[in-house]
């Protein structure tokens, strides 16, 4: 399982911490960790472990076809065979923007189908915090491609991307997740190279790494099931410092346009 680039395991539990209850949360600074070079042989094993978990994440979506593109980089060219980079991730059926303000109340987190056993989740990071989402409420997963932005919106609205012909709103994630915490330095140290889909909204949410894909039992999260300041978080990994997403209730957040807080 990869580990995240950014934030010591210290700040990111309390940070933790902190979204389980409904005190303020307290800003701490997030330090990047010192990059070191990476090999051609661990750029290869890197690729391959990312084939595997986006095979492993189409397969559980029930999608028909995966559209795994490669392409030489230039050292390839030069003869280097073993440097290569994923172009298209997965393509799921298309869906509309969704533009309306949601309606009505947000349905009882108890009575979510991942609340009946067994779940699998998709693990990613950003900025160091390790998120999660449900594979029954991911919709797809794209690589960072050009993102316009626009006028008028929030900080986290990164801009809308086109993939397909469908247009995709683009959430920078660590500025809604975790806006207190995001200074100058961390926003110039995120690396954002993919987009997860919520569901089949037409919202998605920048990742900088996928880690991995993991079945979970019920007694393995601290859920939240009484009404929270937080609706997006449907509870807390108890052993991997992991928050797990509501994606319902996040989606219509975004919709109504609202912040973290």
């Amino acid at each position: 399982m990869a580990k995240p680039l950014a934030a010591s395991k210290k700040v990111m539990k309390n940070y933790l911490s902190e979204l389980m209850t409904d005190e303020p949360l307290v800003q701490n600074k997030v330090q990047k960790s010192t990059e070191t070079s990476v090999t051609v042989a661990d750029s290869a094993v890197e690729n391959k472990r990312l084939e595997a978990l986006l095979k492993n994440v189409n397969a559980n979506l029930d999608v028909k076809e995966t559209e795994f593109t490669t392409h030489k980089s230039v050292n390839e060219q030069l003869g280097n065979k073993n440097v290569a980079e994923i172009d298209t991730i997965i393509h799921p059926a298309e869906t509309s923007l969704v533009t309306q303000k949601s309606q009505g109340d947000v349905s009882v987190k108890s009575q979510k189908l991942y609340r009946q056993g067994d779940f699998q989740a998709l693990y990613f990071d950003v900025g160091g915090l390790i998120l999660a989402v449900p594979l029954i409420e991911l919709g797809g997963i794209h690589q960072v491609d050009k993102t316009t932005p626009l006028i008028g919106k929030p900080e986290w609205f990164k801009g809308v991307m086109l993939y397909r012909d469908v247009k995709i709103n683009v959430v920078d994630t660590a500025l809604w997740v975790m806006p207190e915490k995001c200074d100058e330095k961390l926003k110039k140290s995120l690396n954002y190279q993919y987009i997860i889909m919520l569901n089949k909204s037409g919202w998605g949410l920048s990742a900088e790494n996928l880690i991995d894909t993991v079945i979970l039992n019920q007694e393995e999260v601290k859920w939240i099931d009484s009404p929270s300041k937080r609706p997006w978080l449907a509870g807390l990994v108890k052993d991997k410092m992991c928050a797990l997403l509501d994606v319902d209730s996040l989606i219509q957040l975004l919709n109504e346009g609202s912040g973290i807080n």
